[in-house]
Protein backbone atom coordinates (compact mmCIF):
# COMPACT_ATOMS: atom_id res chain seq x y z
CA UNK A 1 0.00 0.00 0.00
CA UNK A 2 1.91 3.42 -1.04
CA UNK A 3 1.72 6.36 2.02
CA UNK A 4 0.91 9.47 0.83
CA UNK A 5 3.70 11.28 2.37
CA UNK A 6 5.90 14.35 1.24
CA UNK A 7 9.46 14.09 0.24
CA UNK A 8 12.23 12.52 2.79
CA UNK A 9 14.54 15.49 1.13
CA UNK A 10 11.83 18.50 1.17
CA UNK A 11 11.10 17.41 5.06
CA UNK A 12 14.65 17.75 5.98
CA UNK A 13 15.34 20.51 4.86
CA UNK A 14 11.98 21.97 5.96
CA UNK A 15 13.20 20.48 9.83
CA UNK A 16 16.79 22.43 9.22
CA UNK A 17 15.12 25.56 8.41
CA UNK A 18 12.18 25.75 10.50
CA UNK A 19 14.44 24.94 13.53
CA UNK A 20 17.28 27.73 12.76
CA UNK A 21 14.14 30.19 11.88
CA UNK A 22 16.17 30.94 8.67
CA UNK A 23 16.49 29.84 5.11
CA UNK A 24 20.64 30.99 4.62
CA UNK A 25 21.70 28.97 8.31
CA UNK A 26 19.69 26.01 6.42
CA UNK A 27 21.66 26.60 3.64
CA UNK A 28 24.91 26.68 4.75
CA UNK A 29 23.93 24.00 7.13
CA UNK A 30 23.01 21.14 4.52
CA UNK A 31 25.66 22.97 2.27
CA UNK A 32 23.27 23.74 -0.68
CA UNK A 33 22.18 26.80 -1.88
CA UNK A 34 19.19 29.37 -0.47
CA UNK A 35 17.60 28.94 -3.76
CA UNK A 36 17.55 25.02 -3.44
CA UNK A 37 16.37 25.34 0.08
CA UNK A 38 13.21 27.91 -1.11
CA UNK A 39 12.34 25.10 -3.87
CA UNK A 40 12.10 22.09 -1.35
CA UNK A 41 9.90 24.61 1.38
CA UNK A 42 7.46 25.74 -1.80
CA UNK A 43 7.37 22.14 -3.31
CA UNK A 44 6.26 21.02 0.26
CA UNK A 45 3.71 24.08 1.03
CA UNK A 46 2.03 22.87 -2.56
CA UNK A 47 1.65 19.19 -1.42
CA UNK A 48 0.39 19.81 1.92
CA UNK A 49 -1.45 23.24 0.73
CA UNK A 50 -0.99 25.10 3.74
CA UNK A 51 1.64 27.80 4.38
CA UNK A 52 4.52 27.02 6.71
CA UNK A 53 6.13 30.23 6.91
CA UNK A 54 5.68 33.15 6.77
CA UNK A 55 8.36 35.34 4.30
CA UNK A 56 8.79 39.19 5.61
CA UNK A 57 11.34 41.23 3.81
CA UNK A 58 15.09 39.96 5.55
CA UNK A 59 13.74 37.12 7.72
CA UNK A 60 11.10 34.12 7.95
CA UNK A 61 9.07 33.18 10.07
CA UNK A 62 7.09 29.81 10.87
CA UNK A 63 3.24 30.27 10.46
CA UNK A 64 1.40 28.67 13.39
CA UNK A 65 0.38 25.47 10.84
CA UNK A 66 4.62 25.54 10.53
CA UNK A 67 4.85 25.41 14.16
CA UNK A 68 2.60 22.42 14.85
CA UNK A 69 4.31 20.80 11.66
CA UNK A 70 7.47 21.24 12.96
CA UNK A 71 7.08 19.67 15.95
CA UNK A 72 5.97 16.32 14.74
CA UNK A 73 8.49 16.09 11.79
CA UNK A 74 11.08 16.37 14.57
CA UNK A 75 9.29 13.48 16.90
CA UNK A 76 9.11 12.06 13.73
CA UNK A 77 12.90 11.77 13.20
CA UNK A 78 14.14 11.48 16.52
CA UNK A 79 11.49 8.05 15.71
CA UNK A 80 14.03 6.94 13.12
CA UNK A 81 16.95 7.89 14.79
CA UNK A 82 16.15 5.47 17.65
CA UNK A 83 15.01 3.16 15.04
CA UNK A 84 18.41 3.04 13.14
CA UNK A 85 20.36 2.72 16.22
CA UNK A 86 18.89 -0.03 17.37
CA UNK A 87 19.26 -1.50 13.83
CA UNK A 88 22.77 -1.02 14.19
CA UNK A 89 23.39 -1.78 17.85
CA UNK A 90 22.18 -4.87 16.75
CA UNK A 91 24.37 -5.22 13.78
CA UNK A 92 27.49 -4.72 15.79
CA UNK A 93 25.92 -6.78 18.99
CA UNK A 94 27.48 -10.14 19.31
CA UNK A 95 25.46 -13.21 21.17
CA UNK A 96 27.73 -15.53 22.97
CA UNK A 97 26.48 -18.70 24.17
CA UNK A 98 28.08 -20.24 27.25
CA UNK A 99 27.70 -24.38 28.80
CA UNK A 100 29.42 -24.79 31.39
CA UNK A 101 29.21 -27.04 34.48
CA UNK A 102 26.47 -25.93 36.84
CA UNK A 103 28.43 -25.56 40.11
CA UNK A 104 31.27 -23.81 38.10
CA UNK A 105 28.15 -22.04 36.45
CA UNK A 106 27.21 -21.09 40.20
CA UNK A 107 29.90 -20.19 42.47
CA UNK A 108 32.92 -18.94 39.56
CA UNK A 109 31.02 -17.70 36.35
CA UNK A 110 28.35 -16.10 37.53
CA UNK A 111 29.80 -14.23 39.91
CA UNK A 112 31.91 -12.70 37.41
CA UNK A 113 30.37 -12.48 34.29
CA UNK A 114 28.59 -9.17 35.16
CA UNK A 115 31.56 -7.94 35.35
CA UNK A 116 32.54 -9.06 32.15
CA UNK A 117 29.02 -7.73 30.29
CA UNK A 118 30.11 -4.11 31.98
CA UNK A 119 33.44 -4.56 29.98
CA UNK A 120 32.18 -5.73 26.97
CA UNK A 121 28.89 -4.38 26.29
CA UNK A 122 28.97 -5.20 22.63
CA UNK A 123 28.71 -8.96 23.67
CA UNK A 124 25.76 -10.29 25.13
CA UNK A 125 26.14 -13.30 26.88
CA UNK A 126 23.69 -16.47 27.67
CA UNK A 127 25.05 -19.30 30.03
CA UNK A 128 23.78 -22.98 29.52
CA UNK A 129 23.96 -25.16 32.63
CA UNK A 130 24.88 -28.73 31.93
CA UNK A 131 27.11 -31.57 32.98
CA UNK A 132 26.79 -33.09 29.25
CA UNK A 133 29.50 -33.77 26.80
CA UNK A 134 29.00 -30.60 24.64
CA UNK A 135 28.50 -30.83 21.01
CA UNK A 136 30.01 -27.66 19.78
CA UNK A 137 29.40 -28.65 15.79
CA UNK A 138 25.66 -28.14 17.01
CA UNK A 139 25.54 -24.75 16.55
CA UNK A 140 23.75 -24.11 20.11
CA UNK A 141 26.93 -23.47 21.65
CA UNK A 142 30.13 -21.13 20.88
CA UNK A 143 32.29 -22.08 24.22
CA UNK A 144 31.82 -24.32 26.92
CA UNK A 145 33.52 -24.64 30.26
CA UNK A 146 34.42 -28.14 31.16
CA UNK A 147 36.48 -30.51 33.40
CA UNK A 148 38.41 -33.95 32.10
CA UNK A 149 41.51 -35.17 30.47
CA UNK A 150 42.08 -34.43 27.12
CA UNK A 151 41.98 -37.69 24.26
CA UNK A 152 45.28 -39.39 25.50
CA UNK A 153 46.39 -37.82 28.32
CA UNK A 154 47.53 -40.27 30.75
CA UNK A 155 47.93 -39.57 34.36
CA UNK A 156 49.18 -41.56 37.55
CA UNK A 157 46.51 -44.57 38.42
CA UNK A 158 46.23 -43.29 41.84
CA UNK A 159 44.96 -39.46 41.30
CA UNK A 160 41.41 -39.42 41.69
CA UNK A 161 39.25 -39.98 38.81
CA UNK A 162 37.22 -37.35 36.47
CA UNK A 163 34.26 -39.17 35.57
CA UNK A 164 32.71 -36.93 33.44
CA UNK A 165 32.81 -37.07 29.47
CA UNK A 166 33.66 -33.21 28.03
CA UNK A 167 32.90 -32.99 24.59
CA UNK A 168 30.53 -35.25 21.81
CA UNK A 169 33.08 -34.93 18.90
CA UNK A 170 36.50 -33.60 19.92
CA UNK A 171 37.59 -32.91 15.61
CA UNK A 172 38.85 -29.38 15.42
CA UNK A 173 38.28 -28.70 19.03
CA UNK A 174 40.46 -26.13 20.91
CA UNK A 175 40.91 -26.66 24.15
CA UNK A 176 42.93 -24.49 26.62
CA UNK A 177 43.18 -25.08 29.98
CA UNK A 178 42.18 -23.20 32.71
CA UNK A 179 42.95 -24.42 35.72
CA UNK A 180 44.01 -27.85 37.36
CA UNK A 181 41.21 -30.06 39.34
CA UNK A 182 42.13 -30.09 42.70
CA UNK A 183 39.87 -31.64 45.43
CA UNK A 184 39.89 -30.50 48.89
CA UNK A 185 37.36 -31.20 51.81
CA UNK A 186 34.88 -28.39 53.53
CA UNK A 187 33.44 -28.61 56.41
CA UNK A 188 30.67 -26.39 58.79
CA UNK A 189 33.25 -25.67 61.48
CA UNK A 190 30.63 -26.54 64.20
CA UNK A 191 30.97 -30.43 62.64
CA UNK A 192 33.15 -31.30 65.18
CA UNK A 193 33.90 -29.82 68.79
CA UNK A 194 37.69 -29.54 67.97
CA UNK A 195 38.09 -28.32 64.29
CA UNK A 196 41.68 -28.43 64.05
CA UNK A 197 41.52 -32.32 64.36
CA UNK A 198 39.43 -32.10 60.95
CA UNK A 199 43.04 -31.45 59.00
CA UNK A 200 44.04 -35.22 59.16
CA UNK A 201 42.99 -37.46 56.32
CA UNK A 202 42.33 -40.33 58.75
CA UNK A 203 39.95 -38.05 61.31
CA UNK A 204 38.16 -36.87 58.14
CA UNK A 205 38.03 -40.48 57.40
CA UNK A 206 35.84 -41.16 60.75
CA UNK A 207 33.91 -38.10 59.96
CA UNK A 208 30.11 -38.51 57.59
CA UNK A 209 31.23 -37.91 54.58
CA UNK A 210 28.75 -36.28 51.60
CA UNK A 211 29.14 -37.64 48.55
CA UNK A 212 28.27 -36.06 45.15
CA UNK A 213 26.33 -37.96 42.17
CA UNK A 214 28.16 -36.23 39.74
CA UNK A 215 32.03 -37.37 40.71
CA UNK A 216 30.77 -40.88 42.71
CA UNK A 217 34.79 -42.36 42.95
CA UNK A 218 35.66 -39.04 44.19
CA UNK A 219 35.85 -39.87 48.43
CA UNK A 220 37.30 -43.60 47.61
CA UNK A 221 39.88 -42.09 45.24
CA UNK A 222 40.87 -39.40 47.43
CA UNK A 223 41.36 -41.61 50.43
CA UNK A 224 43.31 -44.43 48.25
CA UNK A 225 45.93 -41.20 47.18
CA UNK A 226 45.86 -39.66 50.97
CA UNK A 227 47.12 -44.02 51.66
CA UNK A 228 44.00 -44.55 53.00
CA UNK A 229 41.79 -47.76 52.24
CA UNK A 230 38.21 -46.61 51.05
CA UNK A 231 35.45 -47.23 53.58
CA UNK A 232 32.75 -49.40 52.92
CA UNK A 233 30.13 -47.53 55.17
CA UNK A 234 26.81 -46.70 52.72
CA UNK A 235 26.68 -43.65 51.03
CA UNK A 236 23.84 -41.92 53.04
CA UNK A 237 24.81 -38.64 52.68
CA UNK A 238 24.74 -37.71 48.42
CA UNK A 239 23.58 -34.92 46.61
CA UNK A 240 23.43 -34.34 42.24
CA UNK A 241 26.20 -31.21 42.65
CA UNK A 242 28.95 -29.56 43.90
CA UNK A 243 26.65 -26.73 45.03
CA UNK A 244 24.25 -28.80 46.96
CA UNK A 245 26.79 -30.57 48.63
CA UNK A 246 29.02 -27.65 50.12
CA UNK A 247 25.37 -26.44 50.93
CA UNK A 248 24.70 -29.85 53.29
CA UNK A 249 28.50 -29.44 55.04
CA UNK A 250 27.02 -25.66 55.52
CA UNK A 251 24.19 -27.54 57.12
CA UNK A 252 26.23 -29.72 59.49
CA UNK A 253 25.62 -32.69 57.73
CA UNK A 254 29.10 -34.15 57.72
CA UNK A 255 32.47 -32.76 55.59
CA UNK A 256 32.17 -32.49 51.49
CA UNK A 257 34.48 -32.92 48.78
CA UNK A 258 34.88 -30.47 46.27
CA UNK A 259 37.48 -28.80 43.21
CA UNK A 260 38.64 -25.97 45.00
CA UNK A 261 37.61 -23.70 41.65
CA UNK A 262 34.44 -23.46 43.74
CA UNK A 263 35.35 -22.06 46.98
CA UNK A 264 36.32 -18.32 46.26
CA UNK A 265 34.14 -15.51 47.41
CA UNK A 266 30.16 -16.15 48.76
CA UNK A 267 30.51 -19.64 47.67
CA UNK A 268 32.88 -20.14 50.81
CA UNK A 269 31.09 -18.28 53.79
CA UNK A 270 30.80 -21.07 56.38
CA UNK A 271 32.92 -23.57 55.29
CA UNK A 272 36.67 -24.11 56.32
CA UNK A 273 38.73 -25.91 54.28
CA UNK A 274 41.52 -28.88 55.03
CA UNK A 275 43.47 -26.84 52.65
CA UNK A 276 46.58 -29.57 53.95
CA UNK A 277 44.42 -32.26 52.76
CA UNK A 278 44.18 -31.34 48.90
CA UNK A 279 44.89 -33.66 46.29
CA UNK A 280 45.30 -33.13 42.42
CA UNK A 281 42.69 -35.16 40.45
CA UNK A 282 43.51 -37.02 36.83
CA UNK A 283 42.08 -34.03 34.89
CA UNK A 284 41.80 -30.18 34.15
CA UNK A 285 38.98 -27.85 33.57
CA UNK A 286 39.11 -26.74 29.88
CA UNK A 287 37.89 -23.40 27.68
CA UNK A 288 36.86 -25.50 24.80
CA UNK A 289 35.91 -23.37 21.58
CA UNK A 290 36.07 -24.61 17.44
CA UNK A 291 39.47 -24.35 15.84
CA UNK A 292 37.62 -22.24 12.67
CA UNK A 293 35.94 -20.29 15.20
CA UNK A 294 38.74 -19.53 18.07
CA UNK A 295 39.22 -15.74 16.37
CA UNK A 296 35.48 -14.72 16.34
CA UNK A 297 35.75 -11.34 18.56
CA UNK A 298 33.10 -12.60 21.31
CA UNK A 299 34.64 -16.20 21.68
CA UNK A 300 38.56 -14.40 21.84
CA UNK A 301 37.39 -11.41 24.07
CA UNK A 302 35.97 -14.37 26.25
CA UNK A 303 38.74 -16.62 26.27
CA UNK A 304 41.08 -13.80 27.53
CA UNK A 305 38.69 -12.45 30.32
CA UNK A 306 38.02 -16.14 31.36
CA UNK A 307 42.01 -16.91 31.78
CA UNK A 308 42.79 -13.55 33.13
CA UNK A 309 39.94 -14.07 35.94
CA UNK A 310 41.34 -17.58 36.42
CA UNK A 311 44.68 -16.35 37.00
CA UNK A 312 43.72 -13.29 39.82
CA UNK A 313 42.09 -16.04 41.47
CA UNK A 314 44.05 -19.07 40.60
CA UNK A 315 42.32 -22.43 41.74
CA UNK A 316 45.68 -24.05 43.77
CA UNK A 317 45.15 -20.55 45.85
CA UNK A 318 41.63 -20.58 46.25
CA UNK A 319 40.60 -23.17 48.93
CA UNK A 320 43.46 -21.06 51.15
CA UNK A 321 41.30 -18.18 51.17
CA UNK A 322 38.79 -19.81 53.33
CA UNK A 323 39.54 -20.01 57.20
CA UNK A 324 41.67 -22.97 58.17
CA UNK A 325 40.91 -25.00 61.16
CA UNK A 326 41.32 -22.66 64.07
CA UNK A 327 44.72 -23.08 66.78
Amino acid sequence: MSRALPSLTALKVFEVAGRLRSFSKAAAEMNITQGAVSRQIRALEDELRVRLFVRLTRQVQLSPAGEKYLAEVQAAFRTLEQATAKVREQRTRSILTISVLPSVGSFWLMPRLARFSQRHPEIETRVISSIEPVNLHGGEVDVAIRVGALPGRRYDVDVPRVDLTMMVDWRGVLAEELAPDTLVPVFSPSLTDDPRAVSEPAVIQQLPLIHTTSRPHAWPDWMRACGLAPTNAPRTLEYGHFFMSMEAARQREGVAIVPDILLSGSASQGLVAATGCKVRSAGEYYLLSLNERCNERAISTFRDWAQQEMTKHAPGRAADGLPAPSS
